[in-house]
């Protein structure tokens, strides 16, 4: 099984779709005019904009349940896995990776609420599926990224998240992972048997709260160790170009390792945001564009980074080379994964590292199994939609629950495989999509800053930029026209 598993990796991961994810985002970037840096603002001001409807969730929730998939284990595990296969140069790429990644967030999360749609329970719905049959016309493709992804995200990935969760609880409190896996079974049980809103309501309170605390840890580890920074920054840009003679060995992975654990970590353009995207009550799809932009920002550039500059700062980590010789043996024995951060924190707080990296990685983890099981309902509910049987949503949450006890007590090697083989199939999939269905994003941007620079509250109308097979739009529309009548009357 790991040996199937491993070889459809090396295809699905190869060069190509390292390099196709960086030269989208820069693409991207070019088309949009590099939005992500003209919209900074805009992106922190939409944030806490929009207003929830029996319809929708605001556009913070939207927000909250994206970075709910986008936080996970691959902002500690993760991070800890590039550092070791890529040298400290991994973390350049991370960055360069969700630089460029924020514009194809934009694309994907703006093409998700342009083509959203209504499910049979009043509830928005929308991501690459839907926006493939109606954008592209391509129905079997839809129906291929959809079973994909409730594959993925309903049975592989959950897994991993479960593994890094009981690894870190046995590491710090010796606690089995059988035990972990069966409180796990229940809380989530009692979440995701709560439906949309349920979820949305909890990543609003939870996500914020985890984020924070841990970027706050990270900044008092990094104030204590201020005198390495200077080092540890060269180091970092050193690595990534190879001018550190200590890691030449693995100049090659640095890029491959940063940029497959970027995307897998702030997962642009592996086609999971659009789905809690779709999900946001507003006037107009930009709008959540820019805000599934920043999402990348806070993934990467603060959660990801805190981990790095923990990790890296205090001097717990390892350096393997591709024959095996370590290049770098801090902690002897300490295969790469969340004990590095443990290390780390403990190394200046001792008696407190291992637990505070346990409880973090717990709520990441426990937040993105959430996240991924909205993202395999919702795809579900696409291929379900024609004739609607509700027992496949039951079917659904009984085989995630499933898919994370087992993941909990398997072992790490398997679990990060079947995880990124799921990531990497979405990735080719949604990657490819995009690039085609470009132009209805593209015009998006330019209608709403067209808007933005009249002074207008920009509103959207699909017809007025051409763009077909937005019906729920359409219904938007007149919703906003009466709404505008009667406020002036």
């Amino acid at each position: 099984m790991t040996e199937i598993v491993s070889t459809l990796n090396g295809y699905v991961w190869s060069k190509a779709l390292i390099y196709l994810c960086l030269g989208v985002g820069l693409y991207f970037s070019i088309r949009t005019r590099f939005m992500q840096v003209r919209g900074f603002k805009e992106m922190i001001r939409l944030m806490f904009k929009g207003e929830k409807s029996p319809a929708g969730v605001s556009s913070f929730q939207a927000l909250a349940m994206s970075l709910s998939g986008r936080v996970g284990t691959g902002n500690i595990a993760g991070v800890a896995t590039a550092i070791t296969f890529g040298g400290p140069g991994a973390v350049f790429w991370m960055w360069m990776v969700a630089f460029l990644g924020a514009s194809t967030a934009y694309v994907e999360s703006t093409l998700g609420q342009i083509y959203k749609e209504k499910d049979e329970s009043g509830q928005y719905r929308g991501g690459p599926a839907y926006y493939i049959e109606k954008a592209m016309g391509q129905k079997w493709y839809a129906w291929i990224f959809a079973v994909a992804t409730v594959i993925a995200t309903g049975l592989l990935l959950p897994g991993v998240q479960a593994n890094s969760i009981a690894s870190s609880v046995d590491n710090a409190w010796g606690v089995a992972p059988a035990v972990t896996a069966g409180v796990l079974a229940i809380a989530l049980g009692f979440i995701i048997f709560g439906g949309v809103k349920r979820i949305a309501a909890f990543a609003e309170v939870v996500v914020p709260f985890m984020a924070l605390g841990y970027i706050l840890i990270a900044l008092v580890i990094v104030t204590i160790n201020a005198d390495q920074i200077p080092s540890m920054v060269a180091l970092i840009f050193k690595s990534a170009f190879g001018l550190e003679a200590g890691f030449g060995a693995v100049l090659g992975l640095a890029v491959e390792w940063g940029v497959k654990r970027g995307v897998y970590s702030n997962e642009a353009g592996q086609g999971t945001g659009p789905h809690p995207a779709a999900a946001a009550e507003v006037s107009h799809p930009a709008k959540q564009g820019y805000v599934q932009a920043f999402s990348v920002y806070i993934d990467t550039l603060f959660v990801c980074s805190a981990t790095a500059f923990m990790v890296l700062s205090t001097g717990m980590y390892n350096v393997k080379a591709p024959d095996g010789a370590m290049l770098v043996d801090k902690l002897p024995g300490m295969a790469a994964g969340p004990g590095y951060t443990q290390a780390a924190v403990e190394s200046v707080m001792p008696g407190f590292g291992a637990s505070f990296v346990a409880l973090a990685l717990m709520f990441f983890a426990f937040t993105t199994i959430i996240a991924y099981y909205y993202m395999a309902e919702t795809n579900l509910s696409y291929i379900n939609r024609q004739a609607h049987k509700p027992w496949m949503s039951f079917v659904l949450k009984i085989v995630l629950i499933v898919a994370v006890v087992y993941g909990a007590i398997r072992s790490a090697g398997v679990a990060w495989d079947l995880g990124d083989l799921g990531v990497g199939i979405m990735a080719w999939l949604n990657i490819v999509a995009i690039l085609i269905l470009q132009k209805p994003a593209l015009a998006c941007l330019r209608d709403y800053e067209a808007q933005k620079k009249a002074g207008k509250d920009p509103i959207f109308d699909p017809d007025a930029l051409g763009i077909k097979n937005a019906d729920l739009w359409r219904e938007i529309r007149q919703r906003q026209i009466t709404a505008a009548g009667k406020s002036k009357s």
